[in-house]
């Protein structure tokens, strides 16, 4: 029972102190006057009555009612319901009453009051209140109502009896059912007034009240404002209601509790502040407040509270916070229920005939029904909470803790942004102590919970059945807070209307205390005498309801694991146990894969349990390593808070597996399971802590329980039960008992309890240090991030360093002082431990004596354990290393010498999906584990996958050390592979060969080896000098670089190089000394202000003063320089000249006046430009010295010279670098005659400009041609196709705008495609094809340059500085007239400069010139570079990309490469249009050594079919690259000097624009693509000396220049690529197309648009079988046996032996050759067997060509065209299927798929092979491969001679080595499906080296013969070769030793 109401209290208006403007509140009387013992008077109630300030109203209100609720500083709440009226107060009496208060303050009074009262009458607030600490709003409203009533109306009933009985009456806390009538008293109370009121107590006390105020609350706000509220309260974050109703501010705030029951809110909770205290509001913690509307402004400054505005219906949420929502689909489901409980319209809105009648509850029944909306929502989100309870102490009270980790991660909700904040939140933990007692009175949340979970689960989705529960639930709420339906009796007077206008109402009276006190202190003695109300004791034990995992599974949380992975896991676990490691290691890699899902790591646990026998299980040591594998990959997928319950499942195992390493020493798991996050979290181990406990204790009771059993039979309950019983059900057991125990029994139970609790904590004190505790307490603090493991610490199983560094970390920080001795691990463990005890014990209630204990034996226990550890440490180390894959060796190259030898690494997959098992399908060959060799030309990993299902494959990948771009350290994660530690060195390679090495050290190599790797590679990678790279060094000891020798008497070569080096350098020496303080600048970077000896006097000694004839030639050579003349004419530019007919040596010094050019030898000792090659081709009349003078106007001193002729249009090609300003300000800008006496830039530009005019004068048309038309014209002339005589494309104009940055808008060329120029230019030519075979006519191959509309970053622009820009180029009219007047006289320049835009600014060309400027905008080296990086990136990537978005297609685009490649050729095809229409062209751009070299070579490989060949090919780079001086060494970065420019691969991206040539024309080269990959690999492999350094000048300073005659004694390795790919192509088809097969004088026009370029597969192939193909030594050592199959074809039988090709493995091309290939393998083989000389390829080829050439003649297919030496008769093809058609498919070796099917109407009997075609097999033989597969096991299979029985030949045979049926087969052929023999290997003695006998094959070495000898007979074998034969013994006595 309880008092209704504590206090009466009535408080009335007091004017405020010292002249404030309002009143204040004054409690005039007060009942009782004395307080209860058991509560106390709140303070602050008159605050509370006016909430908006005390003031007087000049007219009256009616009577006001609210609810005001206090807060004790017990957390009791108290109801305050204040009744307010008002009452009439005249001016004197304020005035007397303000006297009385302040008399000494009489003058402000006066003053004051004066201030205040201007009308007669005021009236003031009188309030009666009553505080009551139970809730019944109505119940007050009607007491406090009745009273006002007697008073306004003048009953006759005496206030003082009505408030004493007020005071006196007593109502019970709890109703129970239907009451009965003795009962009903207490029910119904009376306060003497003639009133009869039935107080509505509700059933169970703990259900909350909410009458309607949740329903009211949600028709304010709405759903999702109510909801975005209740998530916010529970989150614990600050909420503010407005609103200008204080009734309407208590209500929702009251509905909010509503909702969160069955939590509780625990924070500040006002339903009406009062405006005094309104700073409350600035209160750091959560709260709800209601305040009125009055004060909105004041709130508007909170940042981060949530205002609802109930009278507006919004709710505003500050920006800085973010509220978590429900977890789906709790939240939509929620939502859903809530809409059809508010508006139940909703669900027929739009049914056509709608119900008549909708039955919407009432009011109060809808607030109820939301409330069970809500109560079924937390009975979900809460579902199986007491699963996670951990009860810890029964006695004397109970205990009880819950696992947060536990139940959220069963939920799958760990990620979830709400419910972990609730379960973190006070609500929560007030739940837990209230709700978490086993043994307690239920309600019906707990009813819930425990029975409707099924039913809530099958309801789901069905909106009918769960509405149905949603009203059963509404009606036991409306049950419990109705339990009385009569409220007839129901009656309470009402004061008549009006009755607060009354104008003569006398005020409330003064009541007397004494009657009041009387009354009370009578009902208090009765109360005291009557017998104590005994409250039925309703406690039962409380149900747990369904566990968590009978809910979750039909919500498919638990991950769907396929039974297979478990059975994988199971059967591993059982081979590690049964000893058959073999199987476990196959197994392995799919359970360390399977250990990603929750269910395979439970599934682990499990199955180790079963292998602990008495806590403890002694392995040996392969079995150990394989469990520790296993609990690593385990623990590695959890988090630290284990929600799964994983780590805390392996704890019991770490300490129970363990292994004996000597005698007295066992090393257990934990030591090697340490590196886990899991272990340093707090959190954990309490869990893990509490759960134990709570284990032993239920087994303590158990115990106890049958120990009782066994004394006293018959008493208790039966056994069963009790082992049945959870840890909750015995406690709720125990907890029943526990009155009716004796003190004694009490104190027993108490004790054994805490000792419990002590003994577990001791137990974990231990666990604690064994996980904390590093195996290697010696490294003491031992932090987690080192980069290089020490290779000492770890055993051989996979131990890791412990966490316990950064456990350190972490507690010094927190415990806020730092540690002197920070290096001390155990001091830190002592430190984690003793933090660790204090809270479980103190929370658990262990005693402080036995408390202090523990800290006592907690640094024991530390110290105890690391001298275990010790000895442990000692042994581990003395173990024998684990067996790992044997190290395989690299082959290498000759010359090529081990630097670091095998380093055990990981090669870790890279972001290329291949290798890895990826998208292409195929076994993941990464990551491999195998060694990573350092030689003195390349990076080698060669190694086998880790991965047991390939890993009888050999995984090998390399590159040059030259190549390397970039090395880095970098870090794994973690999941990428379990086999790598932490820890270990992980280093990034990657090569601009495109190759990417990511390898990570094993724990077995030393941090300093790994050190070591790194710098011998960087050390090689950059040399001091060129002469030290593997190109010079291959081969011999390293020797100083040039070392003087002494004098020789006979001038050799050598010498002749030297003396001219020397002379180029004391000639150039002298330009530097001219003035003292001058710096001498290096000679890339001399500019036009150098001068020469000639020009100045300087202080040189006349005995170094160098011999005229050196700088100014004379025409007579000296003797020594016609030597050297002789060499130089050898070169490749000579040999060239001479072709082109530009000149011979000879001519050059007679000076024939009739030739236009001459070769110059001004540079013969590169004294005028030191990157320019020693004869130079330049106009017949400019004299040498005039070329001195020329060549300070351009960069470098690269003036221009001629480098190659057209044929036809005898237009020339030249060359130069840029023009330095000066020089190109006086060629442009005066041309005219210069003014007397010119300076010395003058009279230079005017040499220049003779020079140029000297060019324009060579060629023969310049005459006749001068005054035609301009280039304009000149387009539009040929756009109409009337000009039959000249067949030109007509592309020429659009060409020009294009490159320059125009768009082409001359009409009908944009859109005529190039099969339509070329269809135009055949049909104009077939009807005099024949005739005109006589004339040259020009013919070209057209690709197309239709302007691609994003021509690129480096966009040209429009403004040109020259006649091409302007509108006249734009507008030409299609006849071809001229638009403006500057046209009249019209001519087409004769030369055109190509320059940089940005060097040709501002020039004004004069019109009487003949030639003209065309600017373009190229793009730097720089640029080069960095796209260079962007595409290796885009190609390798180093790792799988984070960003879903970035594919290989967008970062290919990023890098810009194509569009580089794109303009490169568009400026090519511009210059060969202007050369084919008879205009020379001068390419001037940079430094005339970039991209001017990639124009001029392209250029002329577009013109003239020479170039297309090999020979031309090689003429061409020889001269355009090496001996024009493209700095290779430079821009490959191949020094130490040069490292800092890093790569730029100019000659590379040449090399890709050949690529997009030969795909767009592929019958057009001699050679294949992968010739082009070839010279890519090797141009920076630095593996020959052709590529290296920057100049002839430089090659011959190292006397490289002129070394190949004559010096090649005994057998060097080949120092020129060029000899190297002759002596290849001799012996191999590799480089040759096939497909060749070339048009005379074809001019090729490629296309150049993005759209037509393909991307080279040289960038993304790679062949993980053997590394890259371009070292073909090595490539072809390991195919051999291989290659041996073709050797004998069988031709009957079918091709069918069945292959499998991964794309990233096999080289294709070899396992997969093209037909001819194998055409001319087998001729070969055939002309062997029949003891020929096997003929070279080429011989046969052109024998085939030849043959069929004379069969094609004979067949009489004469065509418009006859196209000698085509293979494919290409008579009738159209002409651009020849040109675009054929696109081959390139493979590693250069040869391709090609179909040799020919047009119908040529030979049929073109080839021997015309029965094949090509290498496609039919349907029916595809099938026909696949044979069983027992067939299929061949370890080893190659040919071998055989010596056949007694009497019998040798013979090859093909033998095929099983190791799985353990025996030798032998086959007539590779390609014989029947066994011809069987040497089974069980009977074989021994292996020997065996003699040649008779008949045995005559050209193999002797050591080439061995001899098996088995039981039965000797067998007789020859091998092709000794390394062969070596091979086949070791692989049988590998089978034997095997065996």
């Amino acid at each position: 029972m309880a008092r209704l109401a504590d206090y009466f209290v009535v408080v009335a208006f007091a004017p405020g102190k010292r002249g404030s403007g309002d009143g204040q509140g004054q409690i005039l009387q007060r009942f009782p006057e004395k307080d209860w013992e058991d509560n106390p008077f709140p303070q602050g109630i008159e605050l509370f009555c006016q909430p908006s300030g005390w003031e007087l109203f000049s007219e009256r209100s009616p009577p006001t009612f609210f609810i005001a609720v206090l807060t004790d500083i017990n957390s009791e709440r108290h109801y305050c319901a204040c009744f307010t009226f008002w009452e009439a107060l005249e001016r004197s009496q304020l005035q007397s009453r303000l006297r009385k208060e302040e008399e000494e303050e009489e003058e402000e009074a006066e003053d004051k009051v004066s201030a205040l009262v201007q009308p007669a009458q005021f009236f003031a607030p009188k309030s009666l209140v009553l505080v009551s600490r139970l809730d019944h709003a109505e119940v007050f409203r009607n007491c406090l109502g009745l009273i006002y009533t007697i008073y306004v109306d003048g009953l006759s009933t005496s206030l003082e009896t009505v408030i004493g009985n007020l005071l006196t009456c007593t109502i019970p806390i709890t109703g129970g059912a239907q009451p009965d009538l003795e009962d009903e008293g207490a029910r119904t109370i009376s306060l003497g007034a003639g009133d009869r009121q039935v107080i509505q107590t509700p059933i169970t006390d703990s259900l909350p009240i909410s009458n309607c105020s949740v329903a009211l609350l949600f028709r304010q706000l709405g759903i999702t404002n109510v909801l975005c509220l209740f998530c916010a309260a529970l989150t614990e974050h600050k909420i503010l209601f407005l609103s200008s109703s204080y009734q309407r501010l208590t209500d929702a705030c009251r509905a909010l509790l509503a909702l969160m029951f069955p939590l509780k809110y625990s924070f500040t909770y006002v339903p009406i502040l009062p405006a005094q205290l309104l700073e409350v509001l600035s209160t750091p913690t959560p709260f709800i407040i209601g305040v009125s509307s009055a004060f909105q402004s004041e709130t508007q400054e909170l940042l981060d509270v949530i205002i609802a505005d109930l009278d507006g219906g919004t709710v505003m949420i500050p920006e800085c916070i973010h509220i978590s929502l429900l977890p789906e689909p709790l939240l939509h489901q929620t939502r859903e229920a809530l809409s059809m409980v508010l508006d139940p319209e909703l669900q027929i809105a739009d049914l056509a005939f709608p119900p008549s009648t909708i039955s919407a509850s009432s009011l109060k029944m809808q607030d109820k029904e939301i409330r069970a909306v809500f109560l079924r929502l937390f009975a979900q989100l809460l579902q199986g909470y007491r699963w996670c309870l951990h009860i810890i102490r029964i006695h004397p009270e109970p205990v009880i803790r819950f696992h947060k980790a536990a139940f959220l991660g069963q939920r799958g909700l760990v990620e979830d942004d709400f419910l972990p904040k609730v379960l973190e939140g006070m609500a929560f933990a007030g739940f837990v102590t209230e709700r978490g007692p086993p043994y307690r009175d239920m309600d019906l949340f707990d009813e819930l919970v425990a029975n409707e979970a099924k039913r809530m689960q099958a309801d789901e989705g069905n909106k009918a059945r769960v509405l149905r529960h949603i009203k059963e639930l509404a009606e036991q709420l409306y049950k419990n807070e109705n339990p009385y339906p009569a409220v007839t009796m129901h009656k309470v007077q009402k004061p008549s209307e009006g009755s607060h206008l009354r104008l003569h109402q006398r005020p409330f009276p003064r009541l007397d205390e004494g009657t009041v006190q009387w009354i009370v202190d009578q009902a208090t003695a009765k109360l005291q005498t009557a017998p104590p109300a005994v409250k039925a004791e309703k406690k039962c034990m409380v149900p747990s309801g369904p566990p968590l995992e009978a809910l979750l599974e039909r919500n498919g949380l638990v991950l769907a694991n396929s039974a297979r992975r478990l059975e994988v896991v199971r059967s591993c676990i059982a081979h590690v146990f049964e000893s058959k490691m073999l199987e476990a290691k196959r197994l392995l890699p799919a359970v360390l894969r399977a250990m990603k899902s929750r269910a395979a790591r439970q599934c682990l646990t499990q199955e180790l349990n079963l292998h602990v026998q008495q806590n403890r299980a002694m392995l040996d040591h392969q079995q150990f390593d394989f469990v520790i594998r296993m609990m690593n990959c385990c623990l590695q997928d959890c988090s630290a808070a284990d929600e799964h319950g994983v780590a805390a499942a392996l704890l019991p195992l770490v300490t129970a597996f363990c292994r004996k390493l000597s005698p007295g020493i066992t090393q257990f798991a934990y030591s090697c399971v340490q590196e886990h996050l899991v272990w340093t979290n707090l959190q954990f181990w309490e869990a893990m802590f509490y759960s134990d406990v709570q284990n032993h204790i239920r087994a303590l009771y158990l115990e106890g329980a049958e120990e009782n059993q066994a004394e006293k039979p018959g008493e208790g309950e039966p056994p069963t039960e009790k082992e049945e019983g959870s840890a909750l059900e015995i406690a709720a057991r125990q907890c029943r008992l526990w009155p009716t125990l004796g003190r004694e029994k009490q104190q027993e139970l108490i004790q054994k309890e805490e000792s419990t609790v002590f003994s577990q904590a001791i137990h974990y004190a231990n666990r604690l240090s064994y996980l904390l505790l590093p195996l290697d307490s010696s490294k003491n603090r031992l932090l987690r991030g080192s980069a290089l493991g020490d290779a000492e610490s770890v055993s051989n199983s996979f131990i890791t360093n412990s966490i316990a560094g950064s456990v350190a970390d972490s507690y010094d920080t927190e415990s806020g002082f730092e540690d002197a001795e920070s290096s001390d691990v155990a001091n830190y463990v002592v430190r984690f431990i003793n933090r660790f005890v204090d809270k479980v014990c103190t929370e658990s209630g262990v005693t402080n004596e036995h408390l202090k204990g523990l800290h006592v034996m907690i640094p024991d226990i530390v110290q105890m354990h690391i001298e275990t550890l010790d000895a442990v440490h000692r042994e581990s180390k003395r173990l024998p290393p684990i067996q790992k894959p044997k190290l395989l060796r690299p082959s290498l190259l000759m010359g090529e010498e081990s630097v670091v030898d095998g380093l055990r690494v990981f090669l870790m997959p890279d972001g290329r999906e291949e290798g890895a098992g990826g998208m292409v399908g195929g076994p993941p060959l990464l990551p491999a584990e195998g060694a990573v060799f350092l030689t003195t030309y390349r990076i080698i990993f060669k190694g086998t996958p880790t991965d047991p299902l390939v890993g009888e494959q050999v995984v090998v990948r390399s590159f040059p050390i030259a190549s390397l771009t970039k090395e880095e350290k970098i870090t794994v994660q973690a999941q990428v592979d379990q086999f790598i530690q932490e820890g270990c060195a992980t280093l990034q390679l990657r090569s601009c060969t495109f190759q990417l090495l990511r390898i990570a050290f094993d724990e077995e190599v030393a941090s300093e080896s790994a050190e070591t790797f790194r710098k011998h590679l960087n050390k090689l990678r950059y040399p001091q000098h060129v002469s030290d790279t593997f190109a010079f060094t291959a081969g011999q000891s390293h020797k100083p670089a040039l070392q003087p020798k002494a004098k020789e008497k006979n001038p050799s070569l050598r010498t002749l190089s030297k003396n001219l080096v020397k002379n180029a350098k004391r000639t150039i020496g002298r330009q530097y000394v001219t003035r003292r303080k001058y710096t001498p600048p290096p000679w890339e970077q001399r500019g036009a202000q150098q001068h020469f000896p000639e020009d100045n006097e300087d202080e040189i000694s006349v005995s170094e003063e160098v011999d005229r004839s050196t700088l100014t030639p004379s025409t007579s050579l000296r003797p020594s320089d016609k030597m050297t003349m002789s060499h130089v004419a050898e070169r490749a530019c000579c040999r060239d000249y001479q072709r082109l007919g530009l000149g011979t040596l000879s001519n050059s010094l007679t000076r024939s006046k009739n030739e236009p050019f001459r070769i110059s030898t001004v540079n013969r000792m590169y004294a005028i430009c030191r990157s320019y090659p020693g004869l130079l081709i330049v106009p017949q009349s400019i004299q040498d010295n005039t070329l001195q003078r020329i060549s300070r106007c351009y960069r470098q001193n690269r003036f221009p010279v001629v480098c190659w002729r057209n044929s036809r249009t005898k237009a020339v090609l030249l060359r130069s670098g840029g023009l330095h300003g000066k020089g190109m300000a006086g060629l442009f800008k005066s041309p005219n005659a210069p003014a007397p006496g010119p300076s010395q830039a003058d009279s230079a530009s005017l040499e220049q400009e003779k020079y140029l005019q000297a060019i324009i004068n060579s060629m023969p048309h310049h005459a006749e041609m001068g005054g035609r038309n301009t280039l304009s014209g000149f387009t539009s002339a040929h756009m109409s196709t009337s000009d039959s005589s000249e067949k030109r494309p007509p592309k020429l104009g659009s060409l020009m705008k294009q490159v320059m940055g125009g768009k082409d808008e001359g009409p009908g060329t944009g859109s005529r495609g190039a099969l339509g120029h070329r269809a135009r230019v055949i049909s104009l030519s077939s009807p005099k094809s024949l005739a005109a075979k006589g004339r040259e006519s020009p013919q070209g191959k057209w690709g197309s340059i239709r302007g691609s509309g994003r021509l690129s970053s480096y966009a040209l622009n429009m403004e040109i500085g020259s006649r091409l820009a302007g509108k006249e180029l734009l507008n030409t009219p299609p006849n071809g007239s001229p638009s403006e007047a500057s046209f009249l006289r019209q001519h087409r320049a004769s030369l055109y400069i190509i320059g940089d835009k940005s060097q040709l600014r501002g020039v004004k060309p004069d019109p009487l010139q003949h030639w003209e400027v065309v600017p373009i905008e190229v793009f730097e080296a720089r640029q080069v570079k960095t796209s260079f990086k962007k595409l290796m990136k885009a190609c390798v990537p180093g790792s799988p990309s984070a960003e879903p978005g970035v594919t290989f297609l967008r970062s290919l685009e990023d890098s810009e490469w194509l569009i580089q490649i794109h303009k490169i050729l568009q400026i090519s095809v511009l210059v060969v249009e202007l050369l084919d229409t008879g205009s020379s062209v001068l390419v001037s751009l940079e430094d005339g050594w970039d991209i001017t070299t990639q124009v001029v070579s392209l250029v002329q490989l577009l013109s003239d079919p020479f170039y297309r060949t090999m020979e031309g090919f090689r003429l061409l780079v020889e001269k355009e690259w090496l001996s024009f001086g493209h700095r290779f060494s430079h821009r490959s970065a191949q020094t130490l000097a040069n490292q800092s420019s890093g790569l730029t691969p100019i000659f590379l991206q040449f090399l890709d624009c050949v690529h997009q040539i030969h795909l767009q024309f592929p019958m057009e080269f001699e050679f294949s693509q992968y010739y082009l990959k070839f010279l890519s690999y090797h141009s920076v492999s630095n593996r020959f000396r052709t590529f290296l350094l920057d100049s002839d000048y430089e090659r011959l300073e190292l006397g490289l220049l002129y070394e190949e005659k004559g010096e090649r004694k005994g057998p060097q390795p080949f120092r020129s690529i060029w000899d190297y790919m002759d002596r290849l192509n001799r012996r191999t088809p590799a480089f040759f197309n096939y497909m060749y097969a070339p048009e005379d004088g074809e001019v090729l026009r490629p296309y150049s648009n993005i759209s037509n370029l393909k991307v080279w597969d040289y960038y993304t192939e790679e062949t993980l079988s053997e590394g890259p193909s371009y070292d073909w030594e090595l490539v072809q050592g390991q195919t051999e046996p291989l290659e041996a199959s073709g050797q004998q074809p069988d031709s009957s039988a079918p091709l069918s032996r069945r292959r499998i090709v991964w794309p990233c493995y096999d080289n294709c091309s070899r396992t997969e050759p093209d037909a001819i290939s194998c055409l001319l393998e087998e001729l070969q083989s055939l002309e062997m067997e029949l003891g020929q000389v096997a003929g070279r390829w080429k011989e046969a080829w052109d024998k085939l060509k030849a043959f069929q050439r004379s069969e094609a003649q004979a067949c009489g297919t004469g065509s418009g065209r006859a196209v000698a030496g085509s293979l494919l008769m290409a008579s009738n093809l159209a002409h651009h299927r020849r040109s675009l058609g054929a696109y081959l498919q390139d493979s590693g070796v250069g040869s391709s798929t090609i179909n040799l099917s020919l047009d119908s109407d040529t030979s049929s009997t073109s080839t021997p092979s015309s029965g094949k075609q090509g290498g496609r097999k039919s349907t029916s033989t595809l099938y026909s491969q696949f044979q069983p597969a027992e067939s299929e096991n061949r370890s080893y299979e190659g040919s071998l001679y055989k010596k056949g029985a007694f009497m019998k030949p040798w013979k090859q045979r093909w033998f095929v080595l099983d190791k799985t049926k353990h025996q030798l087969r032998y086959y007539d052929s590779r390609l014989d499906t029947e066994c011809k023999g069987v040497i089974d290997l069980a009977e074989v003695e021994a292996i020997t080296p065996g003699t040649p006998t008779m008949g045995a094959p005559k050209t193999v070495e002797e050591k080439a013969f061995f001899d098996v000898k088995t039981t039965k007979r000797v067998y007789n074998f020859c091998a092709q070769d000794v390394p062969l034969a070596q091979q086949w013994i070791d692989r049988i006595q590998s089978c034997l030793s095997d065996a």
